[in-house]
């Protein structure tokens, strides 16, 4: 399983789509929160891509938040088949509180990990540095899991993480 994970709206199934050089794999929606269930989408009979529930959307309930913090302690307890995290930040803003737990989980879960920083074809070339700086000292992640700029609308760096998807261990 190839697990994709990152707050409301930062682009997790457009960034699926982009992989996959499908429109409409994975359903791109304008309300943030909208996903609210983990799916699995069977790739080619050979791997699933798992889009887990947006995080950090300001207009959900206090239980809601609760469920979805049950939800994904569980999923990383027990989910023995995770071969590859991917966690999307948007590259334009520093990474929040969630995002950080959500890299912690993954780090927790001993599985390989790659932090996606979507959306760099919103950013100046000036700011990419800068940018890239604050995603790593904010995570503050071990060398071992790479930062990668990526952009699913133009396909920055596809390649790049269609390798690393394809050389996992």
């Amino acid at each position: 399983q190839i697990v994709f994970a990152g707050k409301s709206n930062v682009g997790k199934s457009s960034v699926i789509n982009r992989i996959l050089n499908r429109k409409n794999f994975a359903r791109v929606g304008n309300t943030p929160g909208k996903t609210i269930h983990i799916n699995y989408f069977n790739v080619d009979k050979k791997v699933y891509f798992v889009d887990l529930p947006g995080y950090g959307y300001a207009r959900v309930s206090a239980t809601e938040k609760k469920r979805w913090a049950y939800l994904m302690e569980t999923f990383f307890r027990e989910n023995a088949n995770m071969a590859l995290g991917v966690l999307i930040v948007d590259a334009r803003h520093k990474p929040t509180a969630d995002d950080v737990q959500m890299a912690r989980w993954f780090i927790a879960s001993a599985r390989p990990m790659v932090v996606l920083a979507n959306k760099v074809d919103k950013l100046k070339k000036s700011q990419i540095d800068t940018c890239m700086a604050v995603i790593a000292e904010t995570l503050r992640l071990p060398e071992e899991y790479p930062i990668l700029l990526f952009s699913a609308e133009k396909g920055t760096n596809r390649d790049a993480l269609i390798s690393m998807i394809e050389n996992i261990p």
